[in-house]
């Protein structure tokens, strides 16, 4: 009888563990945006424990791929249990995740070429402003991070490169890295009748990561810098030569960063596998090391 009873108490200990360990994901949470003209969702997670206290937290803002929205990371990403696990293992410092949509009305994380649906500016000006309003966040730079993958990669480099007062850490995954020739810009850019080849050369030039680099001023220059960059794509993945440029393109422009190549496709498998790597990475960002 003892045995059975200290094997029931052991086994409630740990369902209580288990339980209090667990984060919380809420999908449909919006913002009411004035430069968009509509409501946006995102989703969040909230670690363990932030309804309990009043401590802030560092934030990461999670960025889906295309043909995902804000549910991407959390349906397919499993976000929770990821993060649940690796905070509490300890490699990763306790952190509000936030996942925006960037596919409803139109596709994407820029200002459109046409100047009538400027994501990149709502993001800044009011979706992070929002979170930083009505959530228990650290609002300094170096508790603040950007991570996604595909299109969400390229939200992050571009972002980054834009912004690189505005985040400790960034760590783009089988990054879409944009165009790496006039050219290749042309082609992906709509056939509007009114795009003029002013604005195209300067959409080009505001997201090529060669001509931002070039541009960029000897302060601009010293932020990006000090980003903490971590690029990682799979050998199989149909974006690794872009990744490839990339990295060659920051050793030329002497901008420290880690580089991985890893066996892997542009797969949910490979992202779930370096979910956790990116938590601890930017984690070192977040606290002292």
């Amino acid at each position: 009888m003892k045995k059975l009873i200290g094997t029931v108490m052991i086994a409630l200990a740990i369902t209580v563990t288990s339980s209090a360990q667990q984060g919380q994901v809420f999908e449909t949470l919006t913002v009411k945006s004035a430069i968009l003209k509509m409501d946006r969702k995102f989703a969040i997670y909230l670690p363990d424990g932030y309804d309990k206290s009043d401590q802030s937290y560092p934030v990461l803002y999670l960025l889906h791929g295309s043909g995902d929205n804000q549910t991407g990371w959390v349906q397919f990403g499993q976000v929770q249990h990821i993060a649940d696990k690796t905070i509490a293992e300890g490699k990763a410092a306790r952190m509000i995740i936030v996942m925006p949509d960037a596919d409803t009305g139109r596709r994407g994380y820029f200002n459109d070429i046409r100047g009538d649906f400027d994501y990149e500016d709502f993001f800044f000006k009011e979706l992070i402003p929002h979170i930083e309003k009505n959530y228990r966040v650290r609002a300094e730079r170096r508790y603040r991070a950007v991570a996604g993958l595909s299109m969400g990669g390229g939200g992050t480099i571009f972002y980054t490169l834009h912004h690189p007062d505005m985040f400790a850490a960034a760590a783009p995954l089988s990054a879409s890295t944009g165009s790496w020739n006039m050219e290749q810009a042309k082609a992906r850019l709509p056939k509007d009748a009114g795009i003029t080849d002013q604005q195209i050369s300067d959409y080009y030039r505001r997201h090529s990561i060669e001509e931002l680099i070039k541009a960029a001023s000897e302060d601009e220059l010293k932020q990006i810098k000090q980003v903490r960059w971590y690029i990682s794509c799979g050998d199989d993945d149909f974006l690794s030569e872009g990744n490839s440029q990339m990295h060659a393109t920051f050793r030329k422009n002497e901008i420290p960063h880690e580089y991985r190549v890893k066996d892997g496709a542009h797969t949910w498998t490979y992202w779930r596998m370096e979910l956790p790597l990116v938590m601890e990475f930017v984690s070192k960002s977040f606290t002292q090391y």
